[in-house]
């Protein structure tokens, strides 16, 4: 059996928790760390099963305290293919690559949320493409910051244990 709880898994499980605590916390709509702790998680914890439990659980959690929606599960879905994103960047971990994966993100949370938005029919957008369209352009500023977010988020993450892993010796062998 393999040890769960490594340097490695303690680092990345206390950036997720800090950061989602900050989710908590007052900031300008969408720019969150969500994106982020699920490309981070789906990077480096090593499990696929809590790469994917660990970010969607404290999203969960937080989530109670925010305001249950309509639309969670589209918000859901996106988090998770941004954790398999996170797979695909394992191996490929380095500054463009964390930026296309953020950006991909991103572009993958804007089509999602707002498909789901136009389909629940709340904001009373027409039912036809039309209508589809104008969901997208009412959300472009939400995109823009939720972009932002994802992209510094993850330059803090991505950049902080990169600079750990060069400076604390425990990690130096991860």
């Amino acid at each position: 059996m393999r040890k769960i709880f490594t340097p490695n898994f303690i680092f990345v499980a206390s950036v997720i928790i800090i950061a989602i605590v900050s989710r908590l916390l007052p900031h300008l709509p969408n720019v969150t760390p969500v994106a982020a702790i699920a490309l981070f998680g789906g990077t480096y914890i090593s499990r696929k099963s809590l790469a994917f439990l660990f970010p969607l659980v404290i999203l969960f959690i937080s989530d109670l305290f925010i305001g249950i929606y309509p639309e969670m599960y589209a918000v859901y879905i996106s988090f998770a293919l941004t954790v398999l994103i996170g797979f695909i960047l394992r191996k490929r971990v380095g500054l463009v690559n964390i930026t296309l994966a953020s950006l991909s993100s991103s572009v993958i949370f804007f089509i999602v949320t707002n498909f789901a938005v136009w389909l629940s029919g709340t904001y009373s957008y027409p039912m036809n493409f039309n209508g589809l369209i104008l969901c997208y352009e009412a959300a472009v500023p939400f995109f823009r910051n939720e972009l932002f977010g994802t992209l510094a988020y993850n330059a803090l993450f991505f950049g902080l244990y990169y600079f750990v892993r060069q400076k604390v010796s425990v990690f130096s062998q991860v």
